[in-house]
């Protein structure tokens, strides 16, 4: 959740960052309206105390001087004067309840470095990494090479759920499965601490790192239960420390796990409907990490890479790219990308997003650590490394060869005996 705090202090300056990341005006309004009201109220309040101090004051010295009918009306004042700050009071709870309704839809901030932009065409290529390969013959898509070799089954997919779920089969689920365990190894080799999570969170869970309420139509809820399918596992993984202060963060918590993931891609209408690249269902190994402020930025560069040296032990080309303000998610503070080459599509294609959401997420969710004797706000950090079906999408079409086969990258090899 947004420092609303510091919005206030500093509303203009930061409500530009924030129009940057394509937050709507009458929002912005309304909370500065709401600012407004709350100190008209804060001033009132304050002058009242302050009046009432003094008046409490002059009634003992009238009763020393046994001067107590004028004791009595200044008493009367005093009483009327504390009908009135309860009154005021209560506008004032009700004026931060509905602030900080409102900041739960209010993005991150941007962070100052972040290029400045209106979507993903404006986004900064930082490098590539591997070298695009050259085919001479026809290339197949992924998804024309699965129903060749028998390894993706869409129609029965489409028979046990509905459209964008795929039954795999033979090679493609032992290549999922490969790559999983290799992932988790990999990450393990970077200190990250493998962990097995619950695939449904209650509505408490979603909303501390900023799941819900923005993003309600995304995700699938269980009826009747205060319960959801996990759209990734930076939801649990993160959760585990809410409302909690933790009491040694002299190193950062680094967190690694393997989930499906389940989201309705109500917004992608149209998008990758062929093919397993944007998928109802999906696996998914992800990275967290809880920092001290001051560690987050190296840790961000430390994630960049794991996520990266993936790719290059699988010898599959990629590129890192920054995101610019329009295409930044709602918690993120900054972003970057692994796009990896897709052959049937001629581009790269995102594969994993690493993020630094700085204090946002610590914030709805009241994670803290012990400074001394104060208590502060962690960092989370979260990424993909990697999509598993991205992955399996890259292998398949880089490797593919002449006579419609697929070669196996040698580091799954020692996984698929």
């Amino acid at each position: 959740m947004i420092d609303l705090k510091a919005l206030e202090r500093d509303f203009e300056t930061i409500s530009q960052r924030l129009r940057l990341k394509g937050v709507e005006e009458e929002l912005l309004r309304k909370v500065k309206k709401l600012f407004e009201e709350k100190k008209e109220i804060t001033t009132k309040i304050q002058n009242l105390q302050a009046k009432r101090n003094t008046l409490s004051k002059q009634i003992g010295v009238l009763i020393r001087e046994s001067k107590k009918e004028e004791a009595e009306k200044i008493k009367n004042e005093v009483s009327n004067i504390k009908k009135e700050l309860e009154e005021l009071n209560k506008k004032l709870k009700s004026i931060e309840e509905k602030l900080n309704i409102l900041a739960l839809s209010i993005p991150n901030i941007p962070d100052s470095d972040v290029p400045v932009g209106k979507d993903e065409n404006d986004n900064v290529e930082i490098k590539r990494v591997g070298e695009i390969p050259k085919f001479d013959f026809e290339v197949k898509s992924h998804d024309e090479l699965g129903e060749k070799l028998n390894w993706l089954d869409f129609k029965r997919g489409v028979k046990l759920a509905k459209s964008r779920f795929v039954v795999m089969k033979n090679e493609a689920a032992r290549i999922e499965r490969a790559l999983i365990n290799f992932f988790l190894d990999h990450n393990k080799r970077y200190g990250f601490e493998e962990v097995w999570v619950p695939l449904m969170v209650n509505e408490t869970t979603m909303t501390g790192t900023g799941q819900l309420p923005k993003f309600k139509e995304d995700l699938f809820k269980i009826e009747d239960e205060d319960l959801y399918l996990i759209p990734t596992a930076e939801v649990p993984l993160t959760n585990l420390f809410r409302d909690e202060i933790i009491s040694d963060l002299t190193k950062p918590i680094k967190l690694t796990s393997y989930t499906p993931c389940f989201r309705k891609e109500a917004g992608s209408y149209g998008k990758d409907t062929k093919g397993i690249i944007r998928q109802h269902q999906f696996d998914k190994v992800e990275l967290v990490a809880i920092t001290r402020p001051e560690d987050s930025n190296k840790v961000f560069e430390e994630m960049v890479e794991v996520a990266s040296k993936a790719l290059e032990k699988l010898n599959l080309p990629y590129r890192q790219v920054m995101l610019c303000t329009g295409d930044l998610g709602f918690s993120a503070a900054k972003t970057i990308d692994l796009e990896v080459w897709i052959p049937s599509q001629n581009r790269y294609r995102e594969i994993s997003s690493i993020s630094n959401t700085r204090d946002f997420q610590s914030r709805r969710a009241k994670i803290r650590f012990k400074d001394g004797k104060k208590n502060r706000l962690v960092h989370t950090l979260n990424g993909s490394s990697l999509a598993v079906g991205r992955t399996l999408v890259a292998i398949m079409e880089n490797f593919q060869t002449k006579d419609g086969k697929v070669e196996i990258p040698e580091v799954l090899r020692k996984y698929m005996l």
